[in-house]
């Protein structure tokens, strides 16, 4: 067995083990490292990972032209920040978009996904750790476009995205990831929403968010080592 498929199968044994609603995860694997060859990717494939995650958009490009024909069997997740100008590039294939960080870009994706008839799968990424690193949504800026977001008629709002902070303090990392499930159950609550999708964990603590309730976690460096 090549690293890979042994890397998929311990993240896939880890979800059963960690999550607590394990038939609800999804894995989707982080491809923009230089070292995810045309290789790599169909052995992802051949071992079931169909969600890919991309952060820029010439890389996505990259990758769509590297795979040829079998471009077309992959869910294509947008998980960087994404600038208004690069929505056209995306709009007509993307299966997700986990980083609609401010209204003006939710405004955006909604215009050009009305343009070509398409409702479009985005979470609402939220910057819990404070870090200027980090994309998202300040939490009381999030609650006062929340009444403007659900208008947007061609966005279907599924959940929330998070990083999260930059420490090696686990209690730090898992606060973080419980604030996000509470922040989800608090909209769906006020706002009688359904947001049923967490968007949580990486390589490094995917096992602490899988046991806040990640239903999707983004793992990359650990899939390819």
């Amino acid at each position: 067995m090549s690293s890979v498929t042994e890397n998929v199968q311990e993240v896939l044994e880890d979800i059963k083990k960690y999550s607590i609603y394990p038939e609800r995860v999804k894995l989707v694997a982080v491809t923009k490292y230089p070292i995810v060859t045309k290789e790599k990717l169909e052995e992802l494939m051949k071992n079931g990972i169909f969600s890919f995650g991309e952060n820029r958009v010439q890389v996505l490009e990259e990758k769509l032209e590297l795979l040829g024909d079998e471009k077309d069997k992959i869910q294509w997740n947008f998980i960087g920040n994404l600038q208004k100008n690069k929505v056209k590039y995306i709009i007509d294939f993307i299966h997700m978009i986990h980083s609609i960080n401010k209204l003006s870009l939710a405004e955006e994706v909604n215009k050009r996904a009305e343009k070509i008839g398409r409702v479009v799968d985005v979470l609402i990424e939220i910057n819990l750790s404070g870090e200027d690193s980090k994309e998202g949504y300040e939490l009381e800026e999030f609650y006062k476009d929340i009444p403007e977001l659900v208008k947007l008629k061609n966005l279907n709002i599924c959940g929330l995205m998070t990083m999260a902070p930059n420490t090696g303090d686990e209690n730090l990392i898992r606060g973080s990831f419980k604030k996000l499930r509470e922040i989800k159950d608090s909209v769906n609550n006020k706002f009688n929403n359904n947001l049923t999708e967490l968007s949580m964990g990486m390589s490094g603590d995917y096992k602490i968010a899988l046991e806040e309730g990640a239903t999707i976690i983004r793992i990359g460096s650990k899939l390819y080592e």
